[in-house]
């Protein structure tokens, strides 16, 4: 697929088909991602793949600390979003919930897609992204959002959606215990990866971009 395409065609996936996808094919995918700039080539990612019965032992793991009222523990503590910021997540929000059919005031289903997340969006893989702790942070993070972004680029050549997500890790511990990555790595994020579900109806979101204009400023040209 042309680079130009594979920028404009990725989007978010959140519905998978079960088909399982062949460890030689993310092999190939984490391959060449691989070639995704860092800062002084120190390539910060340790990169585990899960599928099977892991992927399925971290979801259920995810869904039961949830259901137990257990808070999760994002990577990176942020504030609320506000102003214009705010603005893009909620528009974001009312065109995914307008698409499932799900109502502001029907908890139940906001519920039910809130768990969603935790479990991948039923994606039959899923790419956990993590660090070293004796790198600084700030610096690493960045270098991760390279990474995932290349792999989500790379996995259309291949007919697959990704989802790049944090829910699925916000129980760390319950991803330690299952993909055993050792404490000395920081789980940075993760991405759900497999073949869409064309059907379903979140996957037919088209998320807005702002104007060129509108986010750009101009120095120096006539």
């Amino acid at each position: 697929m042309d680079i130009l395409e594979a920028i404009r065609a990725r989007k978010s996936i959140r519905g998978y088909k079960p088909d399982p996808v062949p460890r030689g094919i993310l092999r190939e995918i984490i391959n060449i991602a691989s070639r995704a700039p860092s800062a002084m080539n120190t390539q910060p990612w340790e990169i585990t793949v899960v599928t099977g019965k892991v992927l399925d032992n971290i979801k259920q793991g995810n869904i039961d600390m949830v259901s137990s009222g257990t808070t999760p523990e994002p990577a990176v503590r942020s504030k609320p979003f506000e102003d214009k910021y705010r603005q893009r997540q909620v528009e974001l929000a009312i065109q995914l919930f307008g698409l499932m059919g799900i109502a502001r005031e029907d908890r139940v289903k906001r519920a039910e897609w809130w768990q969603k997340g935790f479990r991948f969006f039923d994606a039959p893989a899923a790419i956990i992204l993590s660090v070293d702790r004796s790198l600084e942070e700030a610096r690493s993070q960045f270098d991760i959002g390279t990474l995932a972004q290349t792999i989500c680029l790379t996995a259309l050549n291949y007919d697959l959606g990704t989802c790049i997500e944090d829910q699925g890790v916000t129980f760390p511990e319950i991803v330690r215990r299952f993909a055993h990555i050792p404490e000395s790595q920081r789980i940075v994020t993760s991405i759900a990866i497999g073949y869409p579900n064309r059907d379903f109806p979140a996957n037919r979101l088209e998320s807005k971009r702002e104007p060129v204009d509108e986010i750009v400023t101009w120095y120096g040209f006539d």
